[in-house]
């Protein structure tokens, strides 16, 4: 459910229309497995049992399903839908949450799905990735038609994740960058391999922006081939992951140090350190 207080960048039918078309041709899932591997790996040394989770909106469910299997957990469910209120040990969302327009809205609305001490774990697309193909369309665009619009998803930065997760009141939050670079034949191959995943611009809003013409995809085929490709002619595409995830206000966690209440100065503790290196 979008709000309409915030920027209407996506158009949500059409996201879910991408998604369709791509379980339809066969979706490309090598980023969706990389993402659900390393999302076993960060929840492996949390020591403690989840008995229910949701998965919010990974394609096919790929995150609970993998985090069910690694875990055990039996009470799992998968959806779009938002659950009740503090009802959830665990909420895990994958690929998703990089095309909503309201992103802190939806962070809080999970926060408060979360039982006390409930963990959120979410991986998405963050602001450098396919930045060489934004790149090559917007010189490519410029070029042919003196002015060029936005052709890529608009991305959240690591920064921007970390005040995102704070603003939506969520306790210990942490958010860090994996970045991974895939090498394609050529621009056509990385677009059917984006089509594939369901991650197109199409659900892009753009009121009154014409589209792309093959004249302008051609010529920055040949832009990306210049500026990106290695020794052996194929281009690189980088995929930002960015994760992030915060815990559910509960009173047996870790409470931040009031300003001033340490009980050694900082420049002894310093000095203390250098005394035990040298």
């Amino acid at each position: 459910m979008e709000t309409t207080s915030v920027p209407q960048l996506f158009d949500p039918v059409k996201v879910s229309l991408g998604l369709e078309r791509a379980r339809r041709i066969g979706a490309e899932t090598f980023l969706l497995e990389r993402m659900s591997e390393d999302l076993v790996e960060r929840l492996a040394p949390v020591m403690r049992e989840f008995t229910i989770l949701h998965d919010f909106g990974t394609p096919d469910g790929a995150f609970g399903k993998a985090v069910a299997s690694a875990r055990g957990v039996t009470g799992s469910s998968i959806g779009e839908d938002f659950p009740e209120v503090e009802t959830q040990d665990l909420i895990v969302s994958g690929f998703a949450l990089h095309r909503v327009n309201d992103l802190p809205g939806y962070l809080t609305r999970l926060r408060r799905a979360l039982k006390p001490d409930g963990l959120l774990i979410a991986a998405f697309a963050g602001g450098d990735t396919l930045h060489e193909l934004r790149a090559s369309l917007l010189a490519a665009e410029s070029e042919v038609r003196g002015s060029a619009g936005l052709r890529v998803f608009p991305m959240v930065d690591v920064r921007a994740a970390g005040q995102l997760l704070q603003r939506a009141g969520l306790a210990l939050p942490v958010a860090d960058a994996d970045k991974l670079t895939v090498r394609y034949d050529n621009v056509f191959a990385l677009i059917g391999d984006l089509r594939a995943m369901g991650a197109t611009a199409s659900a892009l809003l753009r009121p009154g922006q014409p589209p792309l013409t093959r004249t302008i995809i051609a010529r920055a085929a040949q832009i990306y081939a210049e500026r990106f490709a290695d020794a052996d002619g194929r281009i690189r595409a980088t995929f930002e992951i960015i994760w992030i995830s915060g815990w559910a206000p509960h009173e047996s966690q870790q409470k931040p140090l009031k300003p001033g209440s340490a009980k050694t100065p900082l420049a002894d503790a310093l000095a203390k350190i250098r005394e035990e290196k040298e």
